[in-house]
């Protein structure tokens, strides 16, 4: 059942709240003090507001009459609420006067049949038109209980709580034959009236001070950390003597001019990575993945430079050739199929038409143009489309600096992939035969990757991007063992043979560590493999030894005497890297799986870049280094986001860079829990919404009925905003595309520091499915593991309302202040679920 107090009269009012509550109502409160707000939601209740703010508080904490534009909407709201509620209890008084009429007959006419209203302010004329004083009876189907002499029929219990009272408030002024009168207490001041002669009433007014929550006992209290102007700069110069030093030390021992050539070239193309990804707007960062996913198929040049035979390999470093441009071309088409998906569904109703087929003249003309040319024998046209290839790549990741821009992005860097597979092939100028298997590899993979973005659900995107980076990694690995294989008869003649060898194990290595760790990160995300962290007795120790064993195997693998001893070497790092990439990646919760993914596509950037260095491509060196610099710059962002280092999430750590080493505040209070009709109320009568999203909305997909509740209350007219945290989900920008691909128009979907100061001026905060990245420990406690980590400030709402399965902790395993704050509620439940009930709610409400 539920309940409505019209108004309170102190201790009555609360009495019946507290007992509802017990007894698993729903219960809803009025009154016209705002003072007792708080105290009605300490209960367990539901605080009802008008639109018009006018304080009801008169003399002796009772009420005091309200204007008739207060009253008229004070009448409609209880109008509204007795068609819903079974039981109404009214205590309202106002002294000297007759209590004021709030219940009309009309009222009692609407509610349900069996309803019960129980009148406590009859003995003053009582607050409902339809009360006989003195009676208990029914009209309309509901009974009407008027008695005037309730606290006579309740003689026992009511005294002995007043004895009670009466006893402790005497034995806190003293105690075994001790009298003391502490007038720093305000309960004993304000009972005081004479003191040793002295006059002592009335007693001081007393503030109500806002309750601060207090470290617990020996906690230590972290101070932020001062700034030394003379060690950061001295840190900064050295950082910049080592730089120069390198360069430095690589041109005085270049093997030959290529190699500074193919330096030159991959510092330029950090750089404009660096820029160009910085460019790119955080809710494209899902997209960002993608399509460096899609580009970083490069890898596909490295197998075709190997490939030969006839229409099947007939070596195994052509077999090694083949499968590296099979799986590449998976990526390649994988990737822009699933990137085109997502910036579709970033589409309104209200953009303009699109056209970007045209953008089929200017590739057309650019490998039509290159087929001509090359059809010609000029020798360096290879080498400028490479460069054009580049520049369109570079021109994917800048395309997502906007909504505007993103989907001719995704059309350039199809452009530049294809160019670049085009001047491979007429490079190499392979017989038809080859050219066929080529053909084929591509095809195949083509079909494979095409056919797994069409059909994969948006929510499982970010084991899909997981699966792909492994793809980049297996590429590296058969390209580098394919190549050193083929090479290894001319390596003694050859100038550079230890930037060779370098590349080679540096390729090896990486690609190894690539494979593994994105096939964990792939079987943690698709529920495959336990999300939860596996912490290794020893991890750390067996990390550093396969790192050492793997140093070991590079230090054999350069002096190799035979081709067999290279072999096995190059074995045992892709072997010891696959270790490696398992224990480090198997270590890490399933929380950090947004940093997991973004620092493996740095990995396969790198060990793209490793390729271009041992085939001496520049456009392999260049597509590696855009990658790289766009995973490392996005593992930045999400620790920054976390407030830890990218050490503490690779190696399996907790806690940020920011925690004390006190013991963390404890926390005490209990929840208040809302029900749907609660929660319907709080967003009718709301201006201004925000919805904070977490991993919680992606589990339960609960993006369709939230989207359309956006609708709904935007049409009518509510400031509807999504607020998202860089590290929600699981991926980066996930949200994102969740809430893109469910309808929600992007303008409203918001990052956190662009509506982290705009809580206090917002009526109801929801949360959905969010933790960690709304936990106010973060800010007030400087022991909690998640000190210093920036939050979204949902607690400093009027009304925060948390959606969640249970009051269970996050991935931090913090307890969350925000659920026992006087303004949460806790609408707790599955959020799909609780979300479509919400849905229905609000369009019963709005006769929809």
């Amino acid at each position: 059942s539920s309940g409505i107090n019209a108004e309170y009269g102190g201790v009555a009012g609360l009495s019946a709240c507290g007992t509802a509550k017990n007894m698993g109502a729903i219960v809803r409160a009025f009154d016209t003090r705002a003072a007792v707000k708080e105290q009605i939601e300490s209960m367990g209740a539901e605080f009802l507001t008008v639109e018009i703010e006018e304080s009801g508080e008169g003399g002796g904490g009772y009420a005091k009459e309200m204007s008739p534009e207060f009253i008229a909407a004070e009448m409609d709201l209880f109008a509204k609420q007795c068609k819903d509620v079974d039981i109404v209890i009214s205590t309202a008084l106002i002294p000297g006067k007759k209590a004021p009429l709030l219940i009309t007959k009309e009222m009692i006419e609407s509610m349900k049949p069996g309803s019960v209203v129980v009148d406590l302010a009859a003995e003053a004329g009582g607050n409902i038109e339809t009360t006989r004083p003195g009676e208990i009876y029914e009209y309309a189907g509901v009974t009407h209980i008027g008695l005037t002499d309730l606290p006579s029929r309740q003689a026992t219990q009511s005294s002995t709580l007043y004895g009670n009272n009466l006893s402790k408030l005497l034995l806190s002024m003293g105690a075994d034959n001790v009298h003391q009168v502490d007038l720093e207490d305000e309960v004993v001041r304000g009972s005081i009236i004479l003191n040793q002669g002295e006059m002592m009433w009335p007693p001081p007014a007393v503030e109500p001070s806002p309750v601060v929550a207090k470290p617990a006992a020996g906690a230590a209290v972290v101070k932020p950390k001062e700034k030394e102007p003379f060690k950061d700069t001295l840190l900064s110069s050295v950082t910049y003597t080592a730089g120069l030093g390198t360069l430095l030390t690589l041109g005085a021992t270049a093997p030959d001019p290529a190699f500074t050539t193919m330096c030159t070239t991959f510092a330029l193309a950090g750089i404009c990575g660096y820029h160009t990804v910085w460019g790119v707007t955080p809710a494209l960062h899902s997209p960002l993945m993608s399509v460096t996913n899609a580009i970083s198929g490069i890898t596909a040049v490295g197998g075709l430079l190997i490939m030969g035979g006839g229409y099947l390999p007939t070596n195994s470093v052509q077999a090694l050739g083949a499968a590296a441009a099979f799986v590449s071309f998976i990526n390649i088409f994988g990737g822009f199929v699933i990137t085109q998906r997502m910036l579709d569904m970033f589409k309104r109703p209200t953009d303009p038409p699109e056209h970007n087929y045209l953008y089929g003249i200017p590739a057309a003309l650019f490998l039509g143009g290159y087929g001509y040319a090359a059809s010609q024998n000029m020798a360096d046209i290879h080498q400028m489309t490479y460069l054009a290839s580049s520049l369109c790549c570079l021109g994917a990741l800048g395309g997502l600096s906007s909504q505007d821009s993103a989907r001719v992005g995704n059309s350039l860097g199809m452009i530049g992939v294809s160019g670049g597979i085009a001047a491979t092939v007429g490079l190499l100028n392979p017989p038809l035969e080859v050219l066929a298997q080529m053909g084929g590899a591509a095809a195949l993979g083509g079909t494979v990757g095409a056919t797994i973005a069409k059909q994969v659900e948006i929510t499982s995107l970010p084991q899909l991007v997981a699966l792909f980076h492994s793809f980049v990694g297996a590429a590296a690995c058969l390209t580098c063992i394919g190549t050193y294989i083929h090479d290894f008869p001319h390596l003694a003649d050859l100038g550079n043979a230890a930037v060779l060898k370098t590349a080679i194990m540096l390729g090896t290595y990486i690609g190894g560590v690539t494979v593994t760790g994105s096939l964990v990160a792939y079987g943690k995300l698709d529920g495959k493999l336990d999300s939860a962290a596996l912490l290794l007795p020893g991890r750390h120790a067996i990390n550093a030894s396969l790192l050492a064993a793997n140093i070991a195997c590079m230090g054999y693998f350069f002096n190799a005497p035979s081709l067999a001893a290279g072999v096995g070497m190059l074995s045992a790092i892709t072997a010891g890297s696959g270790v490696m990439g398992y224990t480090l990646t198997a270590a890490i919760g399933g929380a950090d799986m947004p940093v997991v993914i973004t620092v493996l596509n740095s990995y396969s950037g790198w060990a793209l870049c490793a390729e271009g260095f041992m085939l001496n491509n520049s456009l392999m060196t260049i597509v590696g280094s855009l990658i790289g610099s766009s995973g490392a710059i996005l593992s930045y962002i999400m620790c920054k986001a976390m407030n830890r280092s990218l050490p503490n999430v690779i190696l399996g750590g907790y806690g940020t860079s920011s925690t004390g080493g006190g013991q963390a505040m404890a926390i005490e209070g209990t929840h208040t829990e809302i029900m749907t009709d609660g929660v319907v109320d709080a967003l009718v009568n709301a201006k201004n919404v925000i919805v904070v999203p977490g991993y919680g909305l992606c589990a339960a997909r609960a993006q369709y009925p939230v989207a359309e509740i956006a609708d709904l209350l935007t049409k009518k007219g509510i400031n509807f905003r999504f607020g998202i945290h860089p590290v929600a989900g699981r991926m980066p920008g996930q949200l994102n595309v969740l809430l893109a691909e469910a309808g929600v128009p992007y303008d409203i979907v918001q990052e956190m520091d662009e509506l982290n100061d705009d809580f206090p001026d917002t009526d109801v905060v929801l949360v959905i499915g969010a933790n960690d990245t709304v936990n106010s420990a973060a800010e007030d406690d400087p022991n909690s593991i998640i000190a210093g980590m920036p939050v979204l400030r949902v607690w400093k709402a009027e009304q925060t309302i948390v959606m969640k399965r249970s009051l269970g902790v996050g991935y931090a395993a913090v307890d969350n202040p925000v659920f026992f704050k006087p303004n949460t509620s806790m609408y707790l439940g599955d959020a799909k679920k609780q979300c479509e009930s919400l849905l229905e709610g609000l369009k019963r409400h709005y006769g929809e």
